[in-house]
């Protein structure tokens, strides 16, 4: 797969806010925010950028962490780099079979909100917000009542969907939970006439090989920029 292909998910963020996450933008016509309750990113468009000062009424004046993926713009004054995930985007290339598997998935539901942000945040701390859950279908794994696997979907752009939020409770790992999981949401998403892609960190040589095996390829590298907004 080359960089050319699935051109605007080199802006994912942006492209989902200004389409299917429109509802859920704040901002101006060249930079815009999701609602703090939804996700921590912020966007801009890369082919008319004036700077990231307007979206200053949008940000918490207390101060507040937030991301950019991709492209990092001159940061306004008073705005900080704090730190840089380097990560890559895979694509799925074709719809996958689901695994063989003896295991449950449900589909989550309100009831199960606040759960699945505690369970998030205890494996991902900072991305996932009390109202993510919003943006697409989650489906979990329980052993006797306990959430302890799940995998979602969170940005939405036009013919994509991205998985998200894959994570599986420490003490059960290497079931093929997540490749369980990972396929599941997929298919949902293949289902409704998108291609799923999601963003894993580079270094993480396990997690790309679940998502290899689970039909996605590389399509490049990508990073999200962790900014001290004021």
């Amino acid at each position: 797969m080359n960089q050319e292909q699935h051109a605007p998910l080199d802006n994912p963020a942006w492209h989902a806010l200004q389409t299917i996450q429109r509802y859920y933008a704040q901002g101006t016509d060249t930079v815009q925010r999701y609602m703090s309750n939804i996700l921590p990113f912020m966007a801009y468009n890369t082919e008319a950028f004036t700077g990231l000062e307007p979206l200053q009424p949008w940000i918490n004046p207390a101060g507040e962490d937030i991301f950019i993926i991709g492209r990092l713009p001159a940061l306004p004054q008073g705005w900080a780099l704090d730190s840089e995930l380097v990560c890559v985007q895979m694509v799925s290339a074709r719809q996958p079979a689901t695994p063989r598997h003896e295991e449950e998935v449900i589909r989550l539901t309100e009831e199960d909100r606040e759960e699945m942000v505690d369970f998030v945040n205890e494996g991902q701390p900072g991305y996932f917000k009390e109202d993510t859950p919003s943006l697409g279908n989650y489906y979990g794994i329980r052993k006797e009542g306990k959430l302890i696997a799940l995998a979602g979907q969170r940005m939405k752009l036009p013919g994509y969907t991205e998985v998200s939020a894959v994570i599986t409770h420490p003490d059960y790992r290497g079931k093929g939970y997540a490749q369980l999981l990972t396929t599941v949401v997929a298919r949902d998403i293949y289902a409704n006439g998108d291609v799923p892609f999601l963003h894993v960190v580079s270094a993480n040589a396990s997690a790309i090989g679940i998502y290899k095996r689970a039909g996605f390829e590389i399509r490049r590298g990508i990073s999200f920029w962790k900014i001290k907004a004021k």
